[in-house]
């Protein structure tokens, strides 16, 4: 599926394949809350890197989160890179060194009607906040971590990929 997607202020427009587009995996790390702002959570879609074009790019800013291990202090950076509209701040996709052919646009950047998943993932939930309301639905699964199931699992799984 064609995904099409923009910042807010449409300063950066992107387009992308994705196989994987149903928004279904919703990640409350404190990392994504907060690069994402809003809703307690961030829906991390799937794509294929190789086919991301950009428009606007050199309004592009990357940002790579400070991760602190909680037992021992110690202080790294993230292979994640998530980049950025300059201009607006709008968090656009997330790309990892560790898979490269793929990037992970956030769904609520995509203009392109997303279907919707017939049950959703919620990952992350060991660090949510008390302040966000979670309602899973009957057939939702919850996990404390990152799950085993990756996001190309889940749509075989159900039967989804496009």
């Amino acid at each position: 599926m064609l995904l099409e997607g923009s910042c807010h202020c449409k300063a950066v427009r992107f387009r992308v394949e994705s196989r994987h587009p149903y928004p279904f995996n919703l990640c409350y790390c404190s990392i994504c809350r907060k690069t994402s702002g809003g809703g307690g959570y961030a829906v991390n879609l799937g794509a294929d890197n190789t086919t991301l074009e950009i428009e606007g790019g050199e309004n592009l800013r990357v940002y790579r989160a400070r991760m602190e291990d909680e037992r021992t202090g110690e202080v790294t950076t993230s292979n994640a890179e998530r980049s950025f509209c300059g201009e607006c701040g709008t968090h656009l996709w997330l790309w990892d060194s560790r898979w490269p052919d793929l990037v992970h646009p956030l769904a609520g950047v995509v203009d392109t009607d997303l279907p919707v998943p017939p049950e959703r993932t919620h990952l992350m939930m060991d660090f949510k906040p008390d302040w966000v309301l979670f309602r899973p639905g009957e057939h939702d699964q919850v996990h404390g971590h990152y799950p085993d199931e990756s996001l190309e699992d889940w749509h075989k799984r159900l039967g989804l990929e496009s």
